[in-house]
């Protein structure tokens, strides 16, 4: 969660209405620099009881390395391994290793077992880098010919079969030496099938790759922006009162052309739902996080993750992503893990912000900012157009963030002038981030890690404190200066926070057609990005590859154009009440044309109308603003309360929760039987365009194409997509999923025709938001290859 645990939310929240009236007036109209130094003598005076009270929050995140957790997690992937569910054991694996003291003899075990998993998965050259792993951490050395038994099926799996004779000779070797011969028979026969196929190979060389193999889309044409790193030389930073900084086409831009290309400047995975590994309730925790299934410094899907050396939580793609996290915060980060996770992702963040900038970098603009650098004090005060800045020669004076030469970078200085809105927050809520701040600070000093804070000590110096050790001490003025920029950040976020969001699967993700949805995988921070306005309807759209940001043209842009974000609230998923409530966080009110003419034409917005309730007698729509709603056919006139239909909406949602459960269990008959039974009882309350009428359809869709009935399947699917059509328009990235979806069905159904022209336009609608690289328009160019490449005879008939 981005803000800290509820019972610290609640303790701030008390503390704060004790305080003398007096003392919270000069907290509310306090500067960041006073505030750190009022919450510092607030948290003194309540100091035991508080950091009492967190240290015992902290006991409830379990971060550290737990033998016996280890020993429990490798015990039950040893058990999904023996039941062949691979990929719960590899996580449980993976699990195991996290909590292994490094450099024990069971963390080899871990990884050989791991690699088992991986062999069975089809993940060869992972599989061999666990070997290498169990090995290098002393793997026992009479367990060691099953492992090389391995790594030589790995090695013929993947065409190197010198290097597989070499390994089998190395273990012909070993089992030679060893007195106990019966222990090894079945893996000598193992080995003498193997060297059968190792002699088939060599008489039978792979053929060449066809043309179709390994796809690439068009490489895109891309030229930077002289002034504004990262963006598009199509685009102009400009600057008015009402808009603030923001981008503008500076020429026309066609759809699906990329206009920012931007690494994130800082970002922390959020920790993120549970997925369900196993049933039951046990001892330990089984099920698979954010923090599991992805690197916690690059963000990429993890497979066989390397664990942190000194916590369980930390895991990383690679060794090098571990040593680079170690090197640049994680070796500050890490004796506090416990304690960042109960205050919550954006306290990480601002943390994580001032490591990676360095205490020099923070001090410098900190010390700006008491000194009447107006660009700090209101960033927007005094800016100009980037033109005009330029030709005045103002650098950073002319356009806040921007440098000595006036460019705009993705840099800390672009970062730490973006808007903290420090006058708009609530007094409770800058009361909470600054005793969030200041507790997170004086952790740091009572940990010892001030001077690796302060980048004064060398990794290889840094000591292993612990975590929320109780202290006494002021602060010193380099922490304060620390707090000070910290809080600075934790208000910038709720503004300026871009949550990076993946595709993650549903469900095993073993199937024929993979059903995925949009998840938040991080928050980061974008200087470049945070330029962007917002609009209820954009003409943009955001992409992420681990992390880093892609924006495309959502729709031709003409020159003068300003460049469009939506933050979240989207005029085709909300009302615009609803949009106009969440968007106060970001202290402006939308004047968007979607917002403009619902709210000044008076007319019933599209989306309330077709996600309306209809008369259960006659099925018309039902109207009314109050709570008794009347059938809009004057000759039926039924009237039925909207809370009674409210109820039985919340009550299909939950049978379709049911119906799904059923699916992921494997029983798909019964499943189908309660969709279809739901999609009847929705039929006499909502809309026939009601977007759960749509997504009915899609569950609908995705259990046919479970049990192989792939004309069933597409039947379903399609009427999905005319709802999400009506909703979201025909060019959007909802439909572009859904016809992916379709596309992967009818190649499966062999419907080669039409899945031709499906792929077709799945790929005009996901090349414009994604990319010609991304991973599903890579999928659509090999189901498009494979279909190509059949007989002429074959594709006439279909």
């Amino acid at each position: 969660m981005a803000l800290p645990v509820a019972e610290w939310q609640g303790r701030t929240a008390r503390l704060w209405a004790a305080l003398e009236p007096a003392l919270r007036e000069r907290l509310e109209a306090a500067s960041l620099q006073d505030a750190v130094r009022l919450g510092c003598d607030v948290l003194r005076s309540e100091e035991e009881e508080e950091e009492a009270a967190l240290v015992q929050l902290c006991h409830r995140a379990l971060t550290d390395k737990k033998p016996e957790a280890a020993s429990w997690y490798r015990e039950q992937g040893n058990q999904e391994f023996k039941r062949g569910r691979y990929q719960a054991a590899l996580r449980l694996y993976s699990k195991a290793a996290s909590h292994e003291l490094p450099g024990s003899p069971e963390v080899s075990v871990c990884f050989a077992n791991r690699s088992a998993a991986l062999l069975h998965l089809g993940h060869f050259e992972v599989c061999l880098e666990d070997i290498a792993r169990a090995e290098s951490h002393g793997y026992p050395d009479r367990l060691l010919p099953k492992v090389l038994l391995r790594k030589a099926e790995c090695l013929l799996c993947l065409g190197r079969l010198q290097d597989a004779q070499d390994v089998l000779r190395m273990l012909e070797s070993k089992i030679a030496l060893d007195g106990a011969m019966t222990t090894h028979l079945t893996r000598l026969q193992k080995l003498s099938q193997l060297k059968v196929k190792l002699g088939e190979k060599e008489k039978c060389p792979e053929p060449a790759r066809g043309e179709h193999g390994g796809t690439q889309g068009e490489p895109e044409i891309w030229e930077e922006n002289s002034r504004i790193s990262g963006a598009s030389s199509s685009l102009s930073l400009s600057f008015n009162a009402d808009r603030g900084r923001h981008l503008v086409a500076s020429q026309d831009i066609m759809a699906g052309q990329s206009l920012v290309k931007e690494e994130a400047f800082v970002s922390v995975l959020c920790p993120g739902d549970s997925l369900a590994l196993q049933h039951g309730d046990t001892a330990w925790d089984t099920r698979a996080t954010n923090a599991d299934l992805y690197c916690h410094r690059c963000l990429r899907q993890l497979l066989a993750s390397v664990p942190c050396q000194g916590c369980s939580y930390a895991k990383y793609c690679s060794q090098d992503c571990a040593d680079r996290a170690w090197q640049q915060y994680h070796r500050t980060e890490c004796p506090l893990g416990a304690l960042l996770l109960t205050l919550g992702v954006f306290c990480h963040v601002a943390l994580r912000t001032v490591l990676l900038a360095g205490y020099a970098e923070v001090s410098r603009l900190v010390e700006m900012s008491h000194h009447g650098d107006r660009n700090l004090q209101n960033p927007e005060g005094s800016c100009r157009p980037l033109s005009e800045a330029a030709d005045a020669g103002a650098g950073s004076r002319g356009v806040p963030g921007c440098d000595s030469n006036g460019r705009y970078q993705s840099s800390y200085q672009a970062l730490f002038h973006l808007l903290p809105h420090t006058e708009q927050h609530s007094p409770e809520h800058k009361f909470l981030c600054t005793l969030s701040v200041v507790a997170l600070c004086k952790q740091l000093q009572a940990a010892g890690l001030e001077a690796a804070v302060l980048s004064q000590e060398s990794p290889q110096q840094c000591s292993k404190p612990k975590t929320c050790e109780k202290t006494s001490e002021e602060l010193s003025p380099e922490l304060k200066t620390v707090a000070e920029a910290m809080l600075r950040h934790v208000l910038q976020l709720q503004c300026n926070a871009q949550a990076i969001t993946v595709m993650q699967e549903l469900g095993p993700g073993d199937g024929a057609v993979v059903d995925k949805k949009p998840v938040r995988l991080a928050t980061a921070f974008f200087p470049v990005l945070s330029l962007l306005n917002h609009s209820c309807c954009p003409n943009t759209s955001v992409s992420f590859s681990g992390t880093s940001a892609t924006v495309r043209a959502a729709q031709p842009i003409s020159s003068g154009q300003e460049v469009l974000h939506c933050y979240g609230p989207h005029w085709c998923r909300m009302r615009v009440a609803e949009r106009q409530q969440l968007l106060r966080q970001y202290f402006f009110e939308c004047r968007c044309p979607a917002c403009l003419q619902e709210l000044e034409s008076g007319v019933k917005s599209v989306l309330s109308i077709r996600n309306s309730f209809c008369c259960p007698k006659c099925q018309a729509q039902m109207q009314g603003e109050e709570d008794t709603l009347c059938c809009s056919n004057e000759a039926c006139a039924t009237l039925a309360s909207r809370d009674h239909l409210s109820g039985r909406l919340q009550d299909l949602q939950q049978e379709i929760k049911k119906a799904l459960e059923l699916l992921r269990v494997g029983k798909a008959d019964q499943a189908i039987k309660k969709l279809l039974k739901c999609q009847m009882d929705a039929g006499t309350f909502l809309s026939p365009e009601h977007l759960l009428m749509g997504e009915m359809e899609d569950h609908l869709a995705q259990v046919y194409a479970t049990v192989g009935k792939w004309q069933e399947a597409a039947r379903h699917l399609k009427k999905s997509i005319e709802i999400v059509e009506m909703h979201h328009g025909p060019s959007s990235v909802e439909t572009g999923h859904e016809l992916f979806k379709l596309a992967q069905i009818l190649f499966n159904g062999f419907a080669v025709s039409e899945a031709l022209s499906t792929i077709q336009r799945a790929e005009g609608i996901l090349s414009v938001h994604f990319g010609p690289q991304s991973a599903q328009m890579q999928e659509l160019q090999e189901m498009k290859a494979c279909l190509s490449e059949l007989p002429r005879n074959i594709l006439q008939r279909t």
